[in-house]
């Protein structure tokens, strides 16, 4: 289509926007009626327009047509492990994380059939060793592949509430990990922990960036190749594309600060919090918006999640359901297709802008107060965060958050009680940790637990 033709329309200035908007809105508030606050304190506004910028915004550099469909493989056994990636990756997938509970893992076995030269892979260690991820360098090495390890001492920290062993310990390990690893990655920063907990995404935003300066600091900004981060994506499709631009825009800021050359690995899943149950079929609703978020936020590698992963135990068919939705995104709906299709919408833009800023004010109110680390150890962190959380609670209980099936046209047929197959609900382990930990929980957890107790 030739550009001339929209040389034939006369341009529509804001101001004549608002006037035709208040004439139709016949008496009432325009701020009351169309403008809504969020949980970040963003003003969203009906329409967006290019007078809303003194300078448009750039073209930006981001690649979100090259993402990779990524398998989660969360086995105890290593030939299970083995299994479950290979047939995933004769299935569709494009990389695989493995996440490994132990270190007594026999890696030759895990790896031996996988072309790891055009298959990148993720370690996602619930342990730290500086020997196991040694021999994750000897094999990369040996074979030309493109290995990420996923280590955060902080973020075990958080989720927890105590370190690997003790602080000077972790440490030491993650000094021997840095200074010998020739990875890809071997440092990540886990905003999902915030996002499932209930952090709003300004939060989510200057809670990670304050971790990865924790470890920029701590290395002189010495720390390898790439820094991963694990995102988690919400409902909210524009605001959780705005969250991942927001965030690599953040990194390189703080990156530059340290005249480091690291770049910005994300990882994206989608939330656990907004997931229910019941009418659990419109989780796949959900997992696939949110994939599309992350793709056109530009996330490198985007696992799914299966639509009654909550409830049941790994399933061959949730499986093939939550990768094929990925599948059909790329090759059907050609999100592989353009490299930025998020810049120049006003809207998303702006939002990228105004993440970006208020997240950086929240990140220096942090750092002025001693960092991340300490704020942890206070407890403000997590008081925060359940904040943030009990008042996305209140909007779900008011009808506001809305959960179809769950506290919006929820089917009285629906049965669950025989369906579980694992514990949902947050359960509370008394134990002693150093600090209070970031306990992750659903929007309808409480609802949930409440209509199984009335089931026949």
């Amino acid at each position: 289509m030739s550009k001339s033709l929209f040389n034939l329309f006369d341009d529509v200035s804001v101001k004549a926007w608002k006037q035709k908007i208040q004439s139709d809105l016949k008496g009432a508030d325009y701020n009351e009626t169309l403008i809504w606050k969020s949980l970040e304190g963003i003003d969203v506004k009906p329409f967006y327009h290019s007078e809303d910028f003194k300078v448009l915004p750039e073209v930006s550099n981001a690649k979100a047509c090259d993402w990779k469909i990524c398998e989660v493989v969360n086995e105890d056994s290593c030939l299970q492990a083995k299994q479950k990636a290979l047939h995933a990756l004769s299935h569709g997938a494009e990389s695989i994380r493995f996440v490994f509970k132990n270190k007594d893992c026999d890696l030759k076995t895990v790896l031996e059939d996988i072309n790891l030269s055009s298959t990148p892979i993720y370690f996602e260690l619930q342990f730290l060793s500086s020997d196991f991820v040694n021999k994750l360098d000897a094999i990369a090495k040996d074979n030309n592949a493109s290995f990420y390890v996923l280590t955060d001492i902080i973020g075990n920290l958080a989720k927890t509430g105590n370190w690997f062993s003790n602080l000077n310990d972790d440490h030491k390990q993650l000094e021997a990990i840095v200074a010998t690893s020739n990875l890809e990655s071997v440092l990540s920063v886990d905003l999902s922990l915030y996002q499932n907990a209930g952090a709003h995404s300004v939060q989510q935003l200057a809670y990670s960036l304050a971790q990865a300066n924790e470890y920029l600091n701590h290395f002189n900004g010495n720390i390898g190749n790439h820094i991963i981060f694990k995102v988690s994506t919400g409902g909210n499709y524009f605001f959780e594309i705005a969250k991942i631009r927001a965030l690599r825009i953040l990194w390189d800021a703080l990156a530059t600060e340290y005249n480091s050359d690291t770049k910005c690995h994300i990882i994206s899943e989608p939330s656990k919090r907004n997931k229910t149950i019941y009418d659990y079929n419109v989780n796949m609703l959900r997992t696939t918006t949110e994939s599309m978020s992350a793709v056109l936020g530009g996330a490198n590698a985007i696992s799914n999640l299966a639509y009654d992963a909550i409830y049941h135990e790994n399933t061959e068919f949730g499986n093939r359901i939550s990768r094929n939705q990925l599948l059909v995104l790329k090759h059907e709906s050609y999100f592989n297709a353009v490299n930025n299709p998020s810049d120049g919408s006003y809207y998303i833009e702006t939002l990228t802008t105004q993440f970006a800023e208020k997240a950086l004010d929240l990140f220096k109110h942090i750092e002025s107060n001693g960092g991340l680390l300490r704020m942890l150890k206070e407890g403000t962190l997590q008081r925060k965060i359940k904040e943030s959380a009990n008042k996305e609670l209140q909007l779900f209980k008011d009808g506001k958050e809305v959960l179809l099936g769950t506290n919006k046209h929820p089917n009285p047929d629906d049965k669950m009680k025989g369906e579980l197959e694992k514990n949902p609900f947050v359960e509370i382990k008394v134990r002693k940790t150093l600090i209070e930990p970031i306990i992750e929980k659903r929007l309808a957890d409480d609802a949930e637990q409440e209509r199984l107790k009335t089931e026949c």
